[in-house]
């Protein structure tokens, strides 16, 4: 199980990296060149998304849990913001921007980070499978 654990770790690390990218390609783009909303929910995930990685990091016993809870709920948020054409004041479509000074890199840190929470996801979800499993298992010898 160890190396389960280890894995969480790496895949926090791996979505902490493309947050700090993402969020650092937002502040290079400018805030002016979001809707108050994205701007909103743009700070509210990165806390939640960082709270997730310290509690993976140190090691809370309860972090697979919350990996699990946030990781797809995550990719899933960024990819609708960012991935799909123009749909809400929820959304920073890449697709098309014109003047928002989306780039390539913008395109490359905002999947890295998606890909890095589903598989902060899937790895907080395999582990709590396992945990009960093993529990379910322990009471039914």
């Amino acid at each position: 199980m160890a190396h389960e654990y280890r894995l969480l770790r790496f895949c926090a690390l791996f979505y902490a990296l493309g947050l700090g990218l993402h969020t650092a390609d937002h502040l290079r783009r400018g805030l002016d060149t979001v809707t108050p909303q994205v701007l909103w929910i743009g700070n509210i995930s990165p806390v939640v998304g960082i709270g997730v990685v310290a509690a993976v990091v140190v090691g809370y016993r309860h972090a697979a849990m919350l990996a699990a809870l946030t990781g797809l709920p995550v990719a899933l948020g960024v990819a609708a913001v960012h991935l799909l054409p123009h749909w809400s004041a929820f959304s920073d479509s890449f697709d098309g921007a014109h003047g928002t000074g989306v780039t390539a890199m913008s395109w490359i840190v905002v999947l890295i980070e998606i890909a890095g929470a589903v598989a902060l996801g899937i790895a907080g979800m395999r582990i709590v499978v396992r945990e009960h499993a093993n529990r379910a298992g322990a009471a039914f010898p």
